[in-house]
């Protein structure tokens, strides 16, 4: 060895740190997968209750496609939309008053003939030729309206027979 410290026979090869794991991740990317585990659950819960809500419209559409009267259609469309809206809000429609409130809740406006059909074809007894177009209507009707977002909020959807019978049972005779 040479006593020389600027002597060539003194260097040595360059000494390379070891490479950098890649476990365990840094602190930030622990961050981002947390992240992306708590949006995925988020997600997961969103879909289920959203499948779960619709689940009477998936029930209604399902009915429909053997309904071919007009009073079993009305009669889907009116239990659709007793579970999607208020009891007191829907209940008591009939006639033109519930083939106006089936227009403002749809969207789009009832055709004519259906208009009738619907209003008058119920009680009368009279049937349309050809129900394929009312059962048209009523399920575009059950997959595009809007249901009362405050409603299943509030009450989680209509309420189930446990809940009225409790209801019944808790609330007091009157003397009349």
């Amino acid at each position: 060895m040479n006593s020389d410290p600027a002597s060539l026979a003194n260097l040595r090869d360059i000494a390379m740190p070891p490479p950098v794991p890649w476990w365990p991740p840094a602190p930030g990317w622990w961050f981002l997968l947390a992240t992306m585990c708590l949006i995925a659950v988020v997600a997961a819960i969103r879909g289920w209750r959203r499948w779960r809500t619709n689940a009477y419209r998936r029930a209604a559409l399902r009915s429909l496609r053997g309904a071919e009267s007009v009073a079993t259609i009305a009669e889907i469309l009116k239990r659709a939309a007793l579970v999607a809206f208020p009891r007191a809000e829907v209940a008591s429609l009939s006639g033109s008053a519930w083939v106006q409130w089936l227009a403002e809740t749809g969207g789009k406006p009832v055709p004519a003939s259906l208009s009738q059909a619907l209003s008058l074809g119920v009680y009368a007894g009279r049937e349309i030729a050809d129900s394929s177009e009312l059962a048209g209507f009523a399920a575009e009707w059950i997959r595009s309206h809007q249901a009362d977002r405050c409603f299943h909020l509030v009450r989680g959807g209509a309420p189930s027979l446990h809940e009225k019978r409790d209801e019944l049972e808790s609330t007091p005779a009157r003397d009349e």
